[in-house]
């Protein structure tokens, strides 16, 4: 909770689901749940989605540290070496641009300190990583990225948190 003169914000996590069953969390920061929640409700219905009970999503994500590093920036080899000798869970390179690197939450600044003493260039942050994910496909696509866009532009949400999968072709067909 944090506060403004007159003002004072406060943090919830709402839970819900999206098109094709996606489960979505959100963190919000709020100086009014009376006006927040119904918004999120409306965004979230209006497309193809579900404002659900607390609890209803959580459990199929765990907390992280995920570490980017530009791929142009750094030799995977040497990489894969430092973050696997510093602890890291684990190294990951589907991504295009970036290598990320998984660490559990107690590690993370241990393992972000160390790669950064090695030279490399990082970009880091906690956060909760989906344990499974649910490929969607068809109409439920462009729904999703469209309902995922509505909160995340939204001024209360802070992150938003999913498990979603598009495959490839889904994407170009689209784009």
């Amino acid at each position: 909770t944090c506060y403004l003169p007159g003002v004072k914000y406060e943090n919830y996590v709402y839970e819900g689901y999206g098109p094709g069953g996606v489960a979505i969390m959100m963190e919000i920061m709020t100086d009014n749940k009376n006006r927040t929640v119904p918004d999120i409700r409306h965004i979230m219905s209006k497309n193809g989605g579900n404002l659900g009970e607390s609890g209803c999503v959580n459990w199929m994500f765990e907390k992280k540290g995920t570490i980017s590093i530009n791929k142009n920036n750094a030799d995977e080899e040497q990489l894969l070496d430092v973050s696997l000798e510093l602890g890291a869970e684990d190294f990951n390179m589907e991504d295009d641009e970036n290598f990320i690197i998984e660490t559990a939450p107690e590690n993370f600044g241990e393992i972000s300190e160390g790669l950064e003493s090695q030279g490399f260039d990082i970009e880091g942050e906690l956060g909760l990583v989906p344990i499974n994910t649910v490929n969607v496909s068809g109409n439920d696509v462009k729904q999703l990225l469209k309902l995922m866009d509505l909160l995340e532009e939204h001024e209360d949400i802070q992150k938003v948190y999913s498990n979603f999968e598009i495959d490839e072709l889904q994407l170009q067909e689209l784009a």
